[in-house]
């Protein structure tokens, strides 16, 4: 088998952007429905919370391993990164399908802090889904200088949204009812 680069093709291309428009759209629509009948999954916040803190150190891992050309490393690590950020998304959609959403009840400074956080967090969170589609479809396909190219932008915004994943956690967690 040749090491040659793919090309990534124009449906390739296309399922990518389908995806990344698709999710942060379903996750909006389900945002506004409430299961009835369904007990709140309140246990759920502080396991998602630790699997975007997972998702860090494994990110910082992956950069180490491939730094280190432990190539193999690197693969398992950023597709372990992929599958925890697929089971944190499931896991808050369910949380916010079962329960009220929680007001942050600080004031002054650190209410500025927290929605300043909250809302980079959240428009990074959709901006990074094409970013991490397109560079692993580069990698998959062996064209490692455009996932390089990709990975410049991708890596640090996906390490943003899973570190402050966490703080927006520990910040509204006192107001958890």
């Amino acid at each position: 088998m040749s090491n040659t680069p793919k090309p990534i093709d124009t449906k390739l291309k296309l399922w990518i952007n389908i995806v990344s428009i698709a999710i942060p759209v379903v996750v909006a629509l389900l945002f506004g429905i409430r299961l009835p009948n369904v007990e709140a999954l309140t246990f759920l916040p502080p396991i998602y919370a630790s699997i975007n803190g997972i998702t860090a150190v494994i990110l910082i891992a992956a950069l180490l391993a491939i730094k280190n050309k432990k190539v193999s490393l690197h693969e398992n690590l950023m597709k372990t990164a992929i599958a925890c950020s697929l089971v944190f998304l499931l896991m808050y959609v369910a949380y916010h399908m079962t329960s009220d959403p929680t007001p942050f009840g600080g004031e002054g400074a650190i209410k500025y802090i927290y929605y300043f956080i909250l809302i980079s967090h959240i428009l990074l969170s959709i901006i990074v889904i094409p970013l991490v589609l397109h560079s692993y479809v580069r990698a998959y396909l062996k064209d490692y200088a455009a996932h390089k190219k990709i990975v410049k932008y991708a890596y640090p915004v996906w390490l943003y949204v899973a570190v402050t994943g966490v703080i927006v956690y520990m910040m509204i967690s006192p107001y958890y009812a």
